[in-house]
């Protein structure tokens, strides 16, 4: 298990786990990352990291990748 934001680009792999305050993971829940589904890292750019997640392009902050355990 690692941090989504050491995922290699083009890479799809499934959510384990997803940590952080409880605000945290209800906002990375609304964004569609939940434990048990897939996301596909897109690029990093400059300390964000853009996914794709349930049919959306999402772009999150590294802060918030590392929260999200794959």
């Amino acid at each position: 298990m690692m941090p989504l934001s050491y995922a290699n680009p083009r890479e799809e792999a499934v959510i384990r786990r997803i940590g952080g305050s409880p605000d945290v993971k209800k906002h990375l829940e609304n964004l569609g990352f939940v434990a048990g589904g897939t996301v596909k890292v897109i690029t990093a750019l400059e300390g964000n990291v853009i996914v794709k997640v349930k049919e959306s392009r999402v772009a999150i902050s590294d802060e918030m990748a590392r929260k999200i355990m794959i």
